[in-house]
C-alpha cells in the first residue's frame, strides 16, 4: 500500500485558552498519521500559546502580532510541508475519523482538490448542576465551513492565500476564489466539524459579518466582470452529497 500522505493541520488562536486544549486533544485522536500541527498564536493576551507547547514537540506553536484568522493561517500554511492541508479553529472540534475518513477520499479520487462534510452546530449551556457543557442542535448540515474539509496543498497555492485584510468573512471570499476557478470540490455525507457555539463567537459581530461577506460576494462580481463572466455561478454545495464508508 501507499505511504499515506502528510497533513498539515492549521489552528489559529487569539485568546482561546478556554477550548484549545480540547482541539489538540481531538487532533491527537484522530486515527491517522502521519499529522504536523500548526498552532498559530495571532497576539493571544490569555495564554493560549502556553497551552499549545504544553503539548510539547508534537505541536508546533508559533506566535504572531495580531493579525486575525486570514494572516494566522497564511503564517500556518507558509510552514506547512504536508500534500494535504486542514483548518481547525481552536474552539471547534473533529469527530473521530475525520481525517482519516476525508484524507482516504481524496486518495480514492486523484481527480478531486478537495472534499468536505457536514456541520454538526453546538452551544454552550448549563447542565442542572450549572456546569457548562456543549450540546447539539439542529440538524447537521452542509456549510462553507473550512474547518469541515481536507485540501490538497496544490489547491491552495492555486487559489492563493487568505484575504487577511478581511477580519471576518475571508473564509467565504476564499471560497468565491475557488468557485470562480471551478476547484473540483466534493461533499461528503458524513459530519466532519461539530462548530461550538459561545460567547465569545457567534460570529458575534453580526453586522460585521454580514458586511464582510457583502463585500466578499461583490469582489467576486467585480472579477467576474472585468473577465466579462459576471453571470452567476452555478451552486458550490450540491443538493445530494456523496455517502461515503467509514
Amino acid at each position: 500500500m501507499p505511504k499515506p500522505s502528510l497533513i498539515s493541520i492549521i489552528v489559529p488562536v487569539y485568546n482561546g485558552r478556554a477550548y484549545l486544549a480540547d482541539a489538540l486533544r481531538c487532533i491527537r485522536l484522530q486515527d491517522y498519521d502521519p499529522l504536523e500541527i500548526i498552532v498559530v498564536d495571532d497576539g493571544s493576551t490569555d495564554g493560549s500559546g502556553d497551552i499549545a507547547t504544553d503539548f510539547g514537540g508534537e505541536v508546533n506553536c508559533i506566535r504572531q502580532n495580531n493579525q486575525g484568522a486570514a494572516a494566522a493561517r497564511n503564517h500556518g500554511l507558509r510552514l506547512a510541508s504536508g500534500d494535504m492541508i486542514a483548518f481547525l479553529d481552536s474552539d471547534d472540534l473533529w469527530p473521530q475519523q475525520t481525517l482519516k475518513l476525508l484524507a482516504t477520499y481524496l486518495t480514492d479520487h486523484p481527480e478531486t482538490e478537495a472534499v468536505m462534510g457536514r456541520v454538526q452546530y453546538m452551544r454552550r449551556v448549563a447542565n442542572a448542576e450549572g456546569k457548562f457543557m456543549f450540546e447539539t442542535f439542529a440538524d447537521p448540515c452542509l456549510a462553507l465551513n473550512l474547518g469541515a474539509g481536507l485540501y490538497r496543498r496544490s489547491v491552495l497555492d492555486k487559489i492563493g492565500p487568505f484575504d487577511d485584510a478581511l477580519r471576518i468573512g475571508e473564509d467565504i471570499d476564499w471560497f468565491m476564489r475557488a468557485r470562480e476557478r471551478a476547484i473540483a470540490l466534493t461533499f461528503v455525507d458524513q459530519v466532519t466539524l461539530l462548530y461550538r457555539r459561545h460567547d465569545s463567537n457567534m460570529t458575534l459581530a453580526r453586522d460585521a459579518a454580514h458586511a464582510d461577506l457583502a463585500r466578499a460576494l461583490k469582489k467576486s462580481l467585480d472579477r467576474r466582470r472585468q473577465k466579462g463572466e459576471a453571470e452567476p455561478l452555478a451552486e458550490l454545495i450540491p443538493k445530494a452529497p456523496v455517502s461515503q464508508d467509514t
